[in-house]
């Protein structure tokens, strides 16, 4: 599952003007859909370039939507194709969400299109008081702001606000074809492009049944023939609903064909979700690391509905997402509902600061709150304002009052009750804040250096060398191997930067995290050339990073993380070659005037049963670790280009998934992922080679 609810619907926005251009230039369309050309007022014709009466169109019905189905569902793309089945989705889950239904079924069919069925209390198919030979149905599908959601008699709350929802989805369909069993009889019609293919049927009877079904095929002439309903989007959407509204199954069933390559739906399944938000947030957080362990998790319903809220927060390590909904209408670009979760929050932690006499807060903000939190968030108010007709961002002012009061209470209680767990928010919190003033700091320094001559760390022994080529930067392990390493190298071309023991674990840790940590940060100024997708390649100041640590475990491990952070951080600094290890010896070997160092136990012994196999007494001394060698020593072995041995890391193409899960297993937030890898390898340890 992604961050998202909904996935996003797994694509990007198209570009309103380039889709809605796209509907516009189909003239082909226009013709099939009987449209005809204005003519020209009797007695003249309108020339090249003259600006009359006959330009001006008038467009009736459904007409709008299918010249601009932009300014109805933000475009003709796949995120846009997938908007049909959530506006039918919605209908649906009014009627659940007002009481009237208690469960919705979800089919998709091989051939492309998709059906949505509830129980609840069915379209009215009685004529129209103002239309007295057509259907209230007819009307609805067919007539752009007709629909029983416009004041708060049919609903208390609801998704759908201008009645454009299934009109559109009518317009945009080459085929659709409703039921609707009300007062025991079932009625159906059918419809193609928005217009009506015959009256409405009375089928029969229908004694067991009740509600409304919609089935639907989205037009190839306006989404093209190559975009298709994806299942695994549909299937998002629909947990998502269950989630939103705990008192709704939603039956699933999806054609066979359509899930050869997404094993992880199945072809049949009843979603149902008792505990509503808390549930996702469960499972959106299991094997995460937590700075508190309980989530907080609350309801506040009202009697009529309107002014209920729910949410589901949870603290973790790593960077945090903020899901909306309003009236089970995801709003990913947030709102005023959000603003006063944020309103609430902030209060909240900063009241319990000031009971606490913890004085260190007065720095933090909602932002620091919110900076690793994982948030779901969903309210139902009474006619809802939306910025567009995607709704993507509510606009309601009452919206943020009615969270901020319904949280903050539940909140302060929380808090009060769990006082352990809340100190350690409340530091966690104050962490953040620090992280966030230091990054500050930091851009400041950035701003000033473009200005300025380069600002490099303190520690850093830099070369003289003004050219790229040839030089090299030795990241070594401790202060006094850092003093060895200084003293041994090349001043023109080799540059030394001592690195305070092992450094943060970037596959763990949240992106505040790691902008904030002193030892990346000095790597990074170092190096020069930014990091992720403002690495440049041309501003590295170096030739070669190379990274020197002692040749034990912790000398390993510590290696491990650095090039975990610049796999992660600058993976076109290893792509292009640059990241080498440097290969420091184990032992000394004398015997006599002679001496030989080894890398390793298996070195030594060979260098035993060769170069000194002679007469004479062995001596075999062991490096604790590079801050004990000599300057000469160092330069003799690990850092003079003519006798030292070097190491490049290199990750071949074809391997780079394989690195990458790798690396997630072992250096990620799972410890069961790294208990596992080691498990299935334990076999193949030589107990031996363990240096423990």
């Amino acid at each position: 599952m992604t961050d998202d609810l909904f996935g996003n619907a797994g694509v990007n926005d198209a570009d309103e003007a380039a889709a809605t251009g796209k509907a516009a230039g189909a003239p082909a369309r226009d013709k099939a859909e009987g449209k005809k050309a204005a003519s020209a007022p009797a007695g003249g014709s309108a020339g090249a370039g003259e600006y009359s009466a006959a330009d001006i169109e008038v467009l009736e019905g459904l007409e709008p939507v299918r010249r601009r189905p932009g300014m109805y569902i933000g475009g003709t793309d796949e995120r846009a194709l997938h908007h049909l089945f959530a506006e039918v989705l919605d209908n649906a889950m009014d009627e659940a969400v007002a009481g009237h239904a208690t469960f919705i079924e979800v089919e998709l069919f091989d051939d492309g299109s998709i059906a949505v069925s509830d129980n609840g209390r069915g379209i009215p198919v009685d004529p129209h008081p103002k239309f007295p030979d057509r259907s209230a149905l007819e009307i609805i599908l067919t007539t752009l702001h007709a629909g029983g959601k416009f004041d708060s008699k049919a609903y208390n709350t609801s998704g759908g606000l201008h009645g454009v929802g299934i009109s559109v989805v009518n317009a945009l369909s080459d085929s659709l074809e409703v039921e609707v069993a009300r007062n025991r009889r079932l009625y159906r019609q059918r419809y193609s492009r928005g217009r009506p293919l015959g009256p409405l049927e009375e089928v029969g009877a229908a004694p067991n049944r009740r509600g409304t079904k919609v089935r639907f095929h989205p037009d190839a002439e306006i989404f093209g023939a190559e975009k298709r309903i994806d299942p695994a989007v549909i299937w998002r959407m629909c947990r998502s609903k269950a989630y939103l509204f705990s008192g709704v199954k939603i039956r699933w069933k999806c054609a066979p064909a359509l899930l050869e390559d997404k094993q992880d739906i199945p072809p049949e399944a009843t979603i149902h979700f008792p505990n509503g938000l808390r549930d996702f947030l469960e499972e959106k957080l299991a094997g995460r690391e937590r700075v508190v362990e309980e989530l907080f998790a609350g309801k506040v319903e009202t009697e009529q509905g309107h002014g209920t809220v729910e949410w589901a927060l949870g603290w973790f390590n790593g960077d945090g997402f903020i899901q909306s909904f309003c009236n089970t209408i995801p709003t990913p670009e947030g709102g005023t509902h959000v603003t006063g979760l944020r309103m609430a929050l902030l209060r909240s932690l900063k009241g319990f600061a000031e009971m606490t006499g913890n004085k260190r807060a007065g720095n933090i903000t909602a932002d620091d709150i919110l900076g690793t939190a994982g948030v779901v968030l969903s309210v139902y108010i009474r006619e809802p304002e939306f910025v567009g007709q995607t709704k993507d961002r509510l606009s309601t002012p009452a919206a943020a009052r009615i969270v901020e009061n319904a949280l903050r209470d539940h909140l302060d209680h929380w808090l009060s009750g769990h006082p352990k767990q809340a100190e350690r928010l409340l530091e966690w919190t104050i962490e953040q804040a620090d992280q966030r003033l230091a990054r500050r700091r930091q851009k400041e320094v950035a701003r000033k250096a473009a200005t300025r001559k380069l600002r490099l760390p303190g520690k850093l022994a830099d070369c003289t060398a003004k050219d790229r080529r040839g030089t090299e930067l030795f990241l070594v392990e401790g202060d006094s191997a850092g003093g060895s390493a200084k003293q041994a190298r090349n001043r023109e071309t080799q540059a030394v930067l001592p690195l305070r023991g092992k450094i943060l674990n970037v596959a763990s840790a949240s992106r505040s995290k790691i902008m904030a940590n002193q030892e990346i940060s000095h790597i990074v100024q170092a190096l020069g050339c930014g990091t992720r997708s403002k690495y440049r390649e041309d501003d590295l100041r170096y030739d070669k990073v190379i990274i020197m640590t002692d040749a034990d475990v912790d000398g390993a491990h510590i290696a491990s993380l650095l090039i975990t952070f610049f796999w992660r951080e600058m993976p076109d600094l290893i792509r292009n070659g640059h990241l080498f290890l440097a290969v420091p010896p184990l032992y000394r070997i004398t015997q006599g005037a002679k001496s030989a160092y080894a890398r390793d136990d298996a070195h030594r012994d060979a260098l035993l049963a060769t170069e000194f196999s002679g007469k004479g007494k062995v001596e075999i001394s062991r490096f604790k670790g590079l801050g004990e060698m000599l300057p000469a020593q160092l330069k003799e072995t690990t850092m003079d280009p003519e006798k030292r041995t070097l190491l490049r890391v290199r990750v071949l193409e074809e391997e780079r998934a394989d690195t990458d899960d790798v690396i997630n297993r072992l250096m990620g937030t799972k410890p069961e992922a790294r208990f596992a890898f080691i498990s299935e390898r334990a076999e193949f340890v030589d107990d031996e080679l363990l240096d423990v």
